[in-house]
């Protein structure tokens, strides 16, 4: 007998016996046939009548109150603002815009762009996301990934980068509109985990020539550092020391601000401890403004005694930017080699669309990834509607790009600080937004004496807590081989392009999940009826598509070969099947049928059987036990007892060695295939 032939017991209580009157089926319940016993006549003037549903307009649907609720949140909470709401929003809002400041000017350099760029980015969609965010913690801004990408695609020219605003802002517009947030599925955590850990030596590579005010020249991470390598010997020591310094002092603050004294019992602390961590707190969280004032401060002193010690940011156009259209061309431009002016080359609308490439998709993309996994971190277990983040997001950045700013992403540190802040409701945007604005029209002039090591000691020690070595330990004790693609990421983004190296690491991703579909684990067990037949039960544990379909043959045939049984194939987690797969079942079903052996599909669902009868495939089907018990008759004879005396002469062992009869009576029972 074959090792797959292990007896079960096939319980009385997984037969259904039905009546017309009473009809149950195991398996799925689109089989179940519910029928209206009076004529069609009546049905259709009586029934199919009140049942028809009510012609509504697509207008009347978009300006139902459920929808307008759901795309203007701003209707859901303001109704309910309170005067607690109002003064915890204004103090994380100003809070939080002292923190933008200092970021919006310190990665307008990793964008490649001019300074003030970094603060037009940053105030039009906070006003867009009082009325259109889901989150009360998320901000839009200036973002590490943001800017990187930005410089990645727009190469440094401002009106490509203004352009890259606005193209991707209405591709998520489109892409809200088409429901297509689950295209973020696709991005799993360890590629997450490895592009932003990438992008972390990315940017804090792209900032040591502040800090040592050496030359970095190259499109990868590994060609800057050898021409900065290179250039070593032109390092500038009072930048190298400022900037080194401002990178420990901001460490430092960042963990003082993490700082607490007393009890650990909150309800134990005493007035002083909570003043002591309070002023701690503050003092984290106010790191990047301070270093900024203190070391613009020193800067503006030496500049007035006519020491020049630092490279300084330079003047900052005062005033707000005014509102155009994004440029769709660029205007050719000729050079002034005396002045130290580059030539500038005319482009139209499609050579700027060309320049951009992948920028169109993996821009989006990469947006949408951050903002959910900042509306995540703080939605402590609330349901996220990604299509409208996705919505907001586009939104806010086409309003960016009508003020000339570039890429605004959600931001996770800011966003903590907002959270910290003591934020109530979105509206803290508007007052960050204010804050920002108030900076452009009255403290551009100061912003000249800023030195740009400081800019780069800010954007260094804040990206560098962005690696993410801490997944690494947890995925190696779940499932060691996700560490897979999140390396694949982080080396390719580091030694490729960011844009192949993320399509790369996505591509490997998916042949993961390709073999995953392509090997299903499929369970085997013989079974036994209460009346004494035998049958080969298989169970896929997954739909029927064309990488499987074969492995799935392979095993059936491997499995039918073993046994004369009858073979039935537990359909319960078929859901779905495609025409490759009907073709494979079609010749299975031939070659069960050549040997004389049953092929019986238990359970399988209507929509599947659609598309396998679409091959004219004969399919014995059944649906509850009542009926395979039927087919099982009709394939096998029941067990049979024959009995023989065995001779004196043969000894038995029947597990005791003292138990040797002179003749014995051996009953077996014998299943005969038909």
């Amino acid at each position: 007998m074959s090792s797959l032939e292990n007896q079960t017991e096939f319980h009385k209580k997984t037969e259904i016996h039905t009546t017309p009157n009473d009809v149950h089926f195991r398996g799925s319940t689109d089989f179940v046939l519910i029928t209206d016993h009076r004529t069609s006549k009546y049905r259709s003037e009586e029934q199919l009548l009140a049942e028809k549903p009510e012609e509504t307009s697509i207008m009347k649907k978009i300006f139902r109150k459920k929808m307008l609720y759901k795309r203007l949140p701003i209707l859901e909470w303001l109704p309910r603002y309170t005067l607690a709401d109002a003064i915890g929003d204004l103090v994380a809002g100003i809070t939080v815009g002292l923190t933008v400041i200092p970021q919006g000017l310190a990665y307008s350099n990793v964008a490649g762009l001019p300074t003030e760029y970094g603060l037009y980015g940053s105030f039009m969609g906070c006003l867009v996301y009082v009325f259109l965010g889901t989150c009360k913690d998320n901000t839009i801004g200036s973002t590490a990934v943001a800017s990187l990408l930005t410089y990645q695609f727009a190469k440094g020219v401002w009106q490509r980068a203004v352009l890259l605003t606005f193209l991707t802002g209405i591709i998520e517009i489109g892409m809200s509109i088409f429901r297509l947030g689950f295209l973020v599925d696709f991005v799993s955590g360890p590629v997450s985990a490895g592009f932003t850990s990438a992008v972390a030596l990315i940017i804090s590579t792209s900032q040591v020539k502040n800090i040592l005010g050496v030359k970095s020249e190259g499109a990868s991470f590994l060609q800057r550092w050898i021409s900065m390598i290179n250039d070593i010997h032109n390092i500038q020591i009072n930048d190298a020391i400022l900037g080194i310094s401002c990178v420990a002092v901001l460490i430092a603050l960042r963990f003082v601000g993490r700082m607490k004294v007393g009890p650990k019992e909150t309800t134990e602390l005493k007035w002083y401890h909570k003043a002591s961590n309070k002023v701690f707190w503050f003092m984290g969280i106010m790191r990047n403004a301070t270093v900024v004032v203190v070391c613009a401060g020193v800067s503006m002193y030496l500049e007035s005694q006519g020491k020049h010690y630092f490279r300084l940011t330079g003047n900052v156009p005062q005033g707000l930017p005014k509102p155009a259209l994004p440029p769709f061309s660029i205007e050719a431009q000729p050079g002034n080699a005396t002045a130290g002016i580059p030539e500038v080359k005319g482009e139209t609308f499609f050579d700027m669309v060309g320049g951009l490439g992948y920028g169109l998709i993996i821009v989006p993309m990469i947006a949408l990834l951050e903002n959910v996994s900042v509306c995540k971190a703080f939605a402590k277990g609330n349901p996220i509607d990604a299509t409208q983040e996705l919505f907001a997001i586009g939104v806010a950045n086409v309003a960016n790009s009508i003020f000339q700013g570039y890429r605004g992403n959600s931001g996770l540190a800011r966003s903590a600080v907002n959270n910290a802040s003591g934020v109530r409701t979105p509206l803290a945007n508007l007052y960050i937004s204010i804050v920002v604005m108030l900076a452009l029209v009255y403290l551009t002039k100061y912003f000249y004496y800023i030195p740009l090591t400081v800019l780069g000691a800010i954007i260094i020690s804040a990206v560098i807590f962005q690696l993410q070595y801490h997944v690494i330990k947890p995925m190696w004790r779940s499932k060691r081989s996700d560490l897979i693609p999140g390396i694949v990421a982080f080396i390719t983004c580091l030694v490729m392009p960011l844009e192949v190296g993320i399509l790369i690491a996505i591509g490997v991703n998916l042949l993961f999940i390709l073999y995953h579909s392509a090997r299903p684990k499929i369970s085997l067990e013989t079974i036994e009826t209460m009346e004494g037949y035998k049958f080969l039960k298989l169970t896929p544990d997954r739909c029927l598509i064309f990488p499987s379909v074969e492995f799935v043959r392979n095993l059936v045939l491997k499995s039918g070969n073993k046994t004369s049984l009858p073979v039935v194939i537990d359909c319960t987690y078929i859901y779905g099947a495609d025409f490759t797969a009907a073709k494979v079942i079609s010749s299975m079903i031939d070659d069960f049928k050549r040997r004389n052996q049953k092929l019986i599909f238990f359970n399988l669902k209507p929509s599947v059987v659609q598309i396998f009868e679409g091959l004219k495939c004969k399919l014995i089907l059944c649906y509850n036990a009542e009926s395979l018990i039927e087919e099982l008759k009709d394939s096998d004879v029941p067990a049979q007892r024959v009995e023989f005396e065995v001779p004196p002469s043969l000894k038995i062992d029947m597990g005791n060695s003292d138990n040797q009869s002179t003749a014995s009576t051996i009953t077996l029972t014998k299943y005969q295939s038909k």
